[in-house]
Formats: C-alpha cells, structure tokens, sequence
C-alpha cells in the first residue's frame, strides 16, 4: 500500500509520537498520585532524560533494548536519583499510564483539519515498539478518536536503533516506497518537536518541521549549517500543513 502511495502526488508526513503528538510531561499526574506535585513534575523530567539519554548510549554502542525495557529501566534510574523508590505495582501502574499520554492542546484539531487533506500521506514514526506506540495511538483518550487519520506506524523496531540514527530515517524511506537517495529523502517531511530528531531526519536529507511550541526559537548548535537546522519552524501543529505549502510553493 505505501508503495502505491509513495508514486502519486501525496505528500509524505512523518509525525514523531513522544514529545510531539504525545506530551511525556503529562505522566507527571500519575506520578503526583505517589508523590507532591513539585516532585512528579521533576520526576517525570527526568524520567525522559533517562530515557533519550539511554537510547542514544544504546546507539553508541550498537545495541539495541526496546523502548519499552528502556522506559521501565530509565523510571527505576529517575527515581533513584531522586532518592525515592516504588513497589512493583506502582511502577507497573505508570508503564500501562504511559501507554495512554495525553495529547498537547494543539494535536486534536490540528488532525481534525488534517483529514480533510486528501494529497497528503500521516503516518507515525517512533523510538518505540509496534506493541508500545499501536497502544499509544489507539488507547489515548485524546489521540484515539484520530486514529485513522494515521495510514501507518512505523517503529525502530526492525532495524534495532533509535533516533537520530540514519538507519531510522532510512527505514522510513524504505516503508514509504521511497529511495536512500537525498532527493527521494527531500520528498518526505518530519514532524517533531525533539531537536535531536529534526537534526537526524535533516542529515539525511528529509525536510524537518519543528514545533517549537515554548516559543524559544531554534537553539541546537550541534550542526552550523542549514542542514541542521529545521525546513520550518511552527509554534503549533496547527500551522505544519500551510507552512509546508507554502515553502512548496503550493
């Protein structure tokens, strides 16, 4: 099917799930339910540190665990250095919360409008397992109604390494029916609002839409080039699909 897709005009768009569709800061509720609410908010920060930190170590490394592993692992590392400590159904409690993320405000009617564009392909793409993400997408109360505006989900799965990796990224190209080759690569757009992430997908080639949603403007200097920076930048999903357009010339 998404080789089939992949040859007409349809605009591919790669939506990151952690971090874009999906608020990681949210866990911090459940996380107050254990703990003061200044505390799970600082908890749950560093829960997601931890767990992009071990992704990329991971990466370093050349191996590989499931996000799902590293989510429990990288919990258990946040709440020691946090001086604290969970039984085994609480933390069991927080992984299956995980599974059911709140949305940020502006991804309900930004998917919404979405639909209704017909030249245009979504698909998730994310660090996590098919299991982990298929879950996020269908049981989170804000994101499920939205589902289907999703022609597909791809994972790091199958290549066994995580973002910014350009295997990743290349793997993507590969489900969409699409060349390695920079202009095959510049023909597909990534949504995210992760800087590490826009800085991979640019590396190969990929157009990158940033969601800058504090409003702090671009800030990452690994790269001092064009190409590690954002195609565009857009303080909401909402402005993603006009803002391409009219880089497009659309």
């Amino acid at each position: 099917m998404m080789e089939d897709m992949a040859t007409n005009d349809q605009t591919i768009i790669a939506f990151d799930l952690y971090g874009t569709l999906l608020s990681t800061e949210s866990i911090a509720k459940e996380l107050s339910t254990h703990f003061g609410k200044d505390k799970a908010t600082s908890l749950a920060g560093l829960w997601r540190r931890y767990q992009l930190e071990y992704t990329w170590r991971l990466n370093s490394m050349n191996q590989y665990e499931p996000l799902s592993s590293i989510t429990r692992n990288s919990l258990s590392h946040a709440l020691a250095d946090s001086g604290v400590s969970l039984d085994d159904d609480s933390i069991a409690s927080l992984m299956k919360a995980y599974d059911s993320l709140s949305t940020f405000p502006d991804v309900s009617p930004a998917l919404k409008a979405l639909a209704e564009e017909s030249v245009i392909t979504a698909v998730v793409f994310s660090n996590g397992t098919q299991s982990m993400v298929t879950n996020s997408v269908k049981s989170s109360q804000d994101l499920g109604p939205h589902a289907s505006v999703f022609k597909d989900i791809v994972t790091v799965e199958e290549v066994k390494r995580f973002k910014p990796d350009p295997a990743v990224y290349y793997h993507l190209a590969e489900k969409m029916g699409k060349s390695k080759t920079k202009e095959a690569m510049g023909e597909m757009w990534l949504v995210s609002g992760n800087p590490f992430d826009v800085v991979g997908a640019r590396a190969v080639g990929m157009q990158a839409a940033w969601v800058d949603r504090a409003g702090n403007g671009w800030t990452d200097q690994l790269i001092q080039s064009d190409a590690g920076r954002p195609t565009i930048i857009v303080k909401g999903l909402g402005e993603v699909v006009e803002s391409m357009k009219k880089h497009m010339g659309k």
